[in-house]
């Protein structure tokens, strides 16, 4: 199992971080061993002062797949959920000045929550999902899917030009505006079409 992630795919963080508007989505991954297991908490690893919480609807493959199509990608994924791509900003904005990979800062053991998957079909509109973040009980992240630059058909048929699909890998599929650093003590809630589909703590 791999999990697939997908930078940039909103407009406006792309704006708040100062970066460059792709071209085709930015595309990384994550170990298996960045996956926070169940009823835990998330950590701050201790190399990190500037962690960053990132709120994503996330896929899970149902079908291996390799150049699929636009049209068929539809079929390899039956159910979405919600997750947080836990970022270390600082070490990240050092290793993107050196022009250096991003995987010390964004594939750290403990660096992806996912939250519980819903079959698909519960959904009238997957371009128009409501989802969001509250810290502490205050929202601080809100994004609609109708916002990505690339939709769920379009990042399954780009991931798998250079990836083959396997069942059980999981897409992260980008962030909206709103990230902001995580401290210890925060409670972090996720939400779906106003349906919580995480809560976690950080220590």
């Amino acid at each position: 199992m791999k999990i697939i992630c997908i930078g940039r795919n909103y407009a406006e963080h792309v704006k708040e971080l100062n970066n460059n508007r792709p071209d085709s989505p930015v595309i990384f991954l994550k170990p298996d061993t960045s996956i926070i297991l169940k009823n835990q908490p998330f950590f701050i690893p201790d190399f990190s002062s500037e962690i960053n919480y990132e709120v994503e609807i996330i896929l899970k493959i149902c079908k291996l797949g390799k150049h699929i199509e636009n049209k068929y990608a539809h079929k390899y994924f039956n159910h979405i959920g919600l997750g947080i791509d836990f970022t270390a900003r600082d070490t990240q904005n050092e290793l993107k000045s050196n022009g250096l990979p991003w995987e010390k800062a964004k594939a750290f053991d403990g660096s992806a929550l996912v939250g519980s998957w819903v079959d698909k079909t519960k959904f009238q509109d997957l371009r128009n999902l409501n989802f969001s973040l509250f810290k502490n009980g205050k929202s601080v992240q809100i994004g609609n899917t109708s916002q990505m630059m690339w939709n769920f058909d379009e990042l399954i048929s780009e991931i798998s030009k250079y990836f083959t699909l396997k069942i059980g890998d999981i897409i992260f599929t980008g962030t909206p505006s709103g990230v902001g650093k995580v401290n210890k003590g925060d409670n972090l809630e996720g939400f779906i079409e106003g349906k919580s589909s995480f809560v976690i703590n950080v220590k």
